[in-house]
């Protein structure tokens, strides 16, 4: 009794002890938990929504027939229409969460996410140029695109590296190579086939208009395997988080630790810009949502996908309809939100340099 006591008492304040099993256990945080299962009702309200909602209403009765695989006269509109193109924002807004929560746990900057640093936008250019060459696939383009943000990332860590990866000079390197990287995509737009670079322009503000399950399972595949990996990074963000000499002296390898964590968002960012295109701030945005609705030290990678996934349903949802019968691209909707919190983000970054002194020169 007294040895459950002292285990008790030693838990950090908020998190519960759970044991998995005889020989394995893991700390639970109450309140990330609990924000976790009122994402996961809010995303299950949304998605019944999104399936309902369109140019003809559907029964929520209909909808879980089809769901379910009964026979149903709405079979086509909900199992072949809306519910793959659901599916594909689901799994690239849960990927653009969990990816943006790592980039920005490394760098230690709410401004860094994969569209903010240059990963998007290599990818986006990679995809790009095979497009404007013939290759127009989605089945393809997922891992066209995985090149591509890989490339970038490597670039960019490899400028910013200086004996170690400083994070200040990783997300300066990685808004340059963003700059150049557009100007990469402007030039394969404008030397391209006119039809193509109009494909092209419409992938590029990101949309998940005609998507199919062949976009989904790039995706899905992805984090299937880094299922495993992500387990690891959950709890590898903890001494990631610590200053680098604290960090050092418990043992902690901190560059491969930080090398891992943006492989693992990398990867994400890249397959999930390759299924719908890069729907910008997704990635800046839930992870700052999911932080501070969990009130949590480290970004909760759970409630960031869950975050992820709602803003990209309920975004697609109200791009499909606000303006009916006219569709808008799902980035525009994300765009629209992402831009003034990006702005507030950095006045507000400003206003705590200038009272401590860092805005003096």
């Amino acid at each position: 009794m007294s040895t459950q006591t002292v285990r008790t008492q030693t838990l950090p304040t908020g998190y519960a002890l759970v044991r998995a099993g005889r020989r394995g256990s893991f700390l639970l945080h109450r309140r990330a938990a609990v924000t976790a299962l009122c994402l996961a009702g809010a995303l299950a309200a949304v998605c019944l929504a999104y399936l309902c909602v369109g140019e003809e209403f559907v029964s929520p009765g209909e909808v879980i027939d089809v769901l379910l695989g009964r026979p149903s006269a709405q079979e086509l509109t909900v199992g072949t229409f809306r519910l793959p193109r659901m599916t594909v924002g689901i799994l690239v807004g849960a990927a653009f969460g969990i990816a943006g929560g790592l980039i920005q746990t490394v760098a230690r900057n709410p401004l860094a996410s994969p569209d903010i640093i240059g990963v998007s936008q290599g990818a986006g250019a990679l995809t790009v140029g095979a497009m404007t060459f013939g290759v127009t696939s989605f089945a393809l383009l997922p891992y066209v695109s995985m090149a591509g943000g890989l490339l970038a990332a490597a670039l960019v860590y490899l400028f910013a590296w200086r004996g170690g990866l400083h994070a200040g000079r990783f997300v300066l390197i990685g808004i340059g190579f963003a700059v150049a990287l557009r100007a990469i995509i402007q030039l394969f737009l404008t030397s391209g086939d006119y039809l193509v670079a109009q494909q092209a322009k419409v992938w590029l503000t990101g949309s998940l208009n005609d998507a199919g399950w062949d976009r989904a399972a790039p995706v899905a595949w992805t984090l299937l395997l880094l299922a495993v990996p992500l387990c690891w990074a959950a709890r590898a963000q903890r001494t990631v988080a610590l200053d680098d000499d604290t960090a050092t002296a418990l043992g902690v390898r901190l560059n491969r630790v930080r090398g891992g964590l943006v492989l693992i968002g990398v990867v994400l960012a890249s397959v999930a810009t390759g299924a719908a295109g890069p729907v910008d701030f997704v990635a800046l945005l839930a992870p700052q949502i999911a932080r501070r609705t969990a009130r949590t030290a480290q970004t909760p990678l759970v409630c960031s996908a869950l975050t992820g996934a709602l803003i990209v349903v309920l975004a697609d949802l109200l791009a499909r309809r606000l303006f009916a019968p006219t569709e808008l691209p799902v980035g525009v909707l994300t765009a629209a939100v992402g831009a003034p919190y990006l702005i507030r983000l950095i006045i507000k970054g400003r206003g705590a340099q200038a009272r401590t002194g860092g805005g003096t020169a």
